[in-house]
């Protein structure tokens, strides 16, 4: 079996974070979001993964996952973003005649892919995660009997269901024909909910399995903080694990300082992870807080919050919370005068003084 991981959104709902970066690629709990796919993967068996990314994603996506042990990874260009089942369609010939797990690659699942890799057995046409929602409209929608689905809508504004089609899938590969003559739906897209239900309106054998531990789609700067929060609970050891230089500091708790990294007359409260080269001065990390390669925190206090590579946050007199600052993204202390907010944000971006 193979693995194939979706890489080619924009993130639109994440600008301006996503301007001049993948959504996969951003930071959480020490690593880019496509790694823990990468891993889910590997811990189900599959070592042969394709990631299909578009034009302007390649890079990125090929920096965030260089050096991954264990695993060949391909890269598929999908040169127009057609929706899910298109981006499907252009790994055709990668994939083969394999059954594959189809793996959205913004998605986060605490318990992995293995009990739906597991699920699978050839011939079913294909395996669906599920997971139950209070608000259903904004997702696709499965309608089950006796563990089979047998009706998919996609964003309906009066669901049946409160189960939600979250981001994995284990297709057989009769889906590829399936997918071949579909027909673009009324937004333009080519939709893979349509071609699950043309699955099951041609007979195939479609299970629905719901997830168990927790699920995130990464899609708004809110999921984003819950994510990481998540995410760094889940850190193994409930002690510091310091590889770092940390002077004259307080560290307690979930707490991960790596090699390279710096903490000199600091407090950090776990869960916290600080990634390699950080450098930490006088300053409060209070938990749920990843802080990014090469990332300053001088006499300042931060918590709730994601640090990118190389921001700084210096000397500023008020607690940084629930904060995402984007790659060399600064916040510093105004000195002189006037007494003023000088303020540079790029489109979309939010801001909220105390």
């Amino acid at each position: 079996m193979k693995g194939l991981i979706l890489a080619a959104g924009r993130g639109t709902r994440l600008r301006p974070l996503t301007h001049t970066r993948p959504k996969p690629v951003i930071r959480l709990a020490g690593k880019p979001i496509i790694r823990y796919a990468v891993d889910n993967l590997l811990e189900a068996g599959i070592t042969e993964i394709g990631v299909v990314v578009s034009p302007d994603t390649i890079e990125d996506i090929k920096q965030a996952l260089k050096g991954c042990p264990g695993v060949q990874i391909s890269f598929i260009v999908q040169e127009e973003a057609l929706g899910i089942a298109h981006a499907v369609g252009t790994a055709r010939d990668w994939l083969g005649q394999s059954p594959f797990v189809l793996y959205l690659g913004d998605n986060l699942f605490q318990k992995g892919v293995k009990p739906f890799v597991e699920a699978y057995t050839p011939g079913l046409g294909a395996v669906i995660a599920l997971v139950r929602v209070p608000d259903p409209r904004q997702f696709g929608v499965a309608v089950l009997e006796e563990g089979r689905i047998r009706q998919l809508l996609e964003k309906p504004q009066d669901p049946p269901s409160d189960l939600a089609v979250a981001g994995v899938y284990v297709f057989g590969p009769v889906i590829m024909d399936i997918i071949a003559d579909l027909k673009p739906s009324a937004r333009g897209e080519y939709e893979i909910t349509d071609a699950i239900q043309a699955l099951v309106d041609q007979g195939h054998t479609v299970l629905g399995q719901e997830i168990a531990g927790w699920w995130k789609d990464t899609g708004r700067p809110a999921d984003l903080l819950d994510a990481n929060r998540l995410l760094l609970v889940e850190q193994k050891s409930p002690t510091p694990v310091i590889e770092g230089q940390v002077y004259e500091s307080q560290v307690t708790g979930r707490v991960v300082i790596e090699k390279g990294a710096v903490v000199k007359n600091s407090t950090i409260l776990g869960p916290v992870h600080i990634a390699p080269n950080a450098i930490i001065e006088g300053a409060y990390i209070g938990p749920f807080t990843s802080v990014g390669p090469n990332a300053v925190v001088r006499q300042a206090e931060v918590e709730y919050s994601i640090l990118e590579d190389g921001a700084v946050v210096e000397d500023v007199p008020l607690r940084l919370h629930e904060c995402i600052l984007g790659v060399k993204a600064r916040v510093t202390r105004r000195h002189g005068l006037p007494k003023a907010h000088k303020l540079v944000l790029g489109d979309l971006s939010s801001l909220e003084l105390a």
